[in-house]
C-alpha cells in the first residue's frame, strides 16, 4: 500500500476531498519526522511507537577491497507496533 492508497481509503472513508487528506497525511509524516530527528519518540496507543535506536560503534569489511572499516556509532528510527496492533494482524483482522 502506497501513500497515495492511504489517501484513498481515507478520503472514501470519510467523504474529504483527496487533497485535504493528502495535506493531513503530510503533515503527520512531517511531525512525526521532527519529533525523531529533535530525539523524542512518537507514541501512539493502539497503533505503536516511532522509536530513535542507538547503534554502537562496530568494525565492517569492505570485502572488494578486502579492508576493514569503522562503522561510527549512530541513530536510526524505528517502529515499534503495539499489542493490540501485533494480535490483530496475526488474527488477519
Amino acid at each position: 500500500m502506497t501513500k497515495a492508497d492511504i489517501v484513498a481509503k481515507i478520503s472514501e472513508a470519510k467523504g474529504v476531498e483527496k487533497a485535504e487528506v493528502q495535506t493531513v497525511v503530510e503533515a503527520f509524516m512531517q511531525e512525526v519526522k521532527n519529533a525523531l530527528e529533535e530525539g523524542n519518540n512518537v507514541y501512539l496507543r493502539g497503533f505503536g511507537s516511532f522509536i530513535i535506536k542507538h547503534r554502537a560503534e562496530k568494525t565492517g569489511r569492505n570485502i572488494s577491497k578486502k579492508t576493514t572499516i569503522k562503522i561510527p556509532a549512530h541513530n536510526i528510527p524505528a517502529f515499534k507496533p503495539s499489542k493490540v496492533f501485533v494480535e490483530a494482524v496475526k488474527a488477519g483482522k
